[in-house]
């Protein structure tokens, strides 16, 4: 029997019904549903791994119930597998998980009759270098972010690609994303929208102390180098806004495209700026 991933998001009342019937339902197809430990406080009647360990059951699908940070979540931990994963939104704005609670069947059927297709997207690999030495490293798909912590005190940093200066400049943080994450918090930032077959990462300082500076989009082979010049305390980087690391002065964070992709299952024909409309009011007064 094939295997069937499922990664939940916590506290959804949605899953104490919707869990046990999705694993009747992949069963009745001969799958074998595996479950996160979220999943698993909802039936006791399939499975039950720890999600980091879940790539080694090599599933064909993964299937998240959630919103978008718990997409993001899954897209790590299957970033090397390149395993196709169907996300359904029980989330607030669920840009990334485009797929409705009541669409997941059909979804699903098209699935498994092979009526689908996959959106890829690319994915940003970051590696931080302490004292010469390389201290952490990830793969995130729509950002990684250095900004302060509760001080209201702005940092120093430095852009480089390709080894040349870019900026030199004071801001609250900065943060280098895919075209995927243009819609994330850098949008926030007043970062541009790319879409995401564009081959590029955006660099957008949070709140400079420079007028002259403004979000930088360079092409997606760049080599880029941020070097933390100066910070207050309780600096940190973040990965797809979920995994925190704590930064000193001297550190430097290189971002490069990475070598693996994400595959979104999609059955429906909306396209990017159909779901900009949607979900962000794009173009409306």
């Amino acid at each position: 029997m094939s295997v069937v991933a499922i990664i939940s998001k916590p506290q959804k009342p949605e899953l104490q019904t919707l869990l046990p019937e999705l694993v009747l339902w992949l069963r009745a197809r001969q799958y074998d549903p595996v479950l996160d430990p979220v999943s698993g406080n909802y039936t006791q009647s399939a499975r039950i791994v720890p999600r980091h360990l879940l790539p080694e059951e090599d599933p064909q699908l993964v299937i998240v119930l959630g919103g978008d940070g718990t997409l993001l979540s899954a897209a790590r931990v299957f970033a090397k597998t390149g395993t196709p994963i169907l996300s359904v939104n029980l989330g607030s704005l669920g840009f990334l998980t485009e797929v409705r609670l009541a669409d997941l069947y059909s979804t699903l059927e098209g699935w498994c009759t092979k009526c689908f297709t996959t959106d890829t997207r690319w994915m940003l690999h970051s590696e931080l270098w302490r004292d010469g030495k390389l201290y952490a490293q990830h793969e995130a798909l729509n950002d990684v972010v250095v900004a302060k912590g509760t001080i209201a005190r702005m940092g120093d940093f430095r852009v480089t690609f390709n080894s040349e200066l870019a900026a030199a400049f004071r801001a609250d943080g900065v943060i280098v994303s895919t075209p995927t994450g243009s819609t994330a918090y850098s949008l926030a930032a007043n970062g541009p929208i790319l879409m995401p077959n564009v081959d590029a990462m955006i660099v957008t300082p949070i709140c400079p102390h420079l007028l002259t500076i403004r979000p930088m989009v360079v092409p997606g082979d760049a080599r880029l180098t941020l070097q933390i010049v100066g910070i207050p305390d309780q600096t940190y980087l973040t990965v797809d806004g979920q995994e925190a690391v704590l930064l000193k002065v001297g550190d430097e964070l290189h971002c490069s495209r990475s070598q693996y992709n994400v595959k979104l299952v999609r059955l429906g024909s909306a396209g990017f700026f159909d779901v900009l409309r949607a979900k962000l009011k794009w173009g409306e007064r």
